[in-house]
């Protein structure tokens, strides 16, 4: 691995580590001429199932995108980049898991919602006012209705027997 400061050869791994739930390796690296660390991700080379667009286009999978995807409706949130790339791993496991040659581009974003909805409601509801293209408030308040946790008159007092 070429050193990406000073191009040399001469660089050494010092510490290695399992991300995205094994999916991946993290490698930091020191550079034997300029001294310089810098970190490598190792990923199995696998081939992703063509994603057709709404359009009937048809491209290649980009892990980039659906990064993007995922940063945007998680934009000023509270969750973790290591949170972000398990979810981006779990997405990228049911495209694997299909078994297909060609996914539509909806099924991914049923599969980006459900990791947004297990990592942060506000986030789900940003990409599903998106991914929905909602019409009126009618749409989007049936959205945060699925997210709202029961109101305190519907839960029962601490005590009280549900049965």
């Amino acid at each position: 691995m070429k050193c990406p400061f000073c191009q040399s050869d001469d660089t050494q791994v010092i510490e290695t580590r399992d991300v995205e739930d094994g999916a991946a390796l993290r490698r930091r690296r020191r550079c034997g001429h300029c001294d310089k660390r810098f970190t490598t991700y190792e990923r199995a080379e696998v081939s992703f199932p063509v994603i057709v667009k709404k359009d009937g286009r048809r491209a290649e999978y980009d892990r980039n995108k659906l990064r993007a995807s995922f940063l945007l409706a998680l934009r000023k949130r509270p969750v973790s980049a290591e949170a972000v790339d398990t979810a981006i791993g779990h997405v990228e496991q049911q495209l694997l898991q299909s078994g297909s040659r060609e996914l539509p581009s909806a099924q991914i974003g049923i599969w980006v919602m459900e990791e947004l909805r297990a990592l942060d409601g506000i986030a789900y509801v940003r990409f599903a006012s998106v991914y929905h293209s909602f019409k009126d408030l009618s749409q989007f308040l049936d959205v945060l209705q699925e997210v709202q946790p029961a109101s305190p008159a519907s839960r029962p007092r601490r005590g009280e027997n549900m049965a």
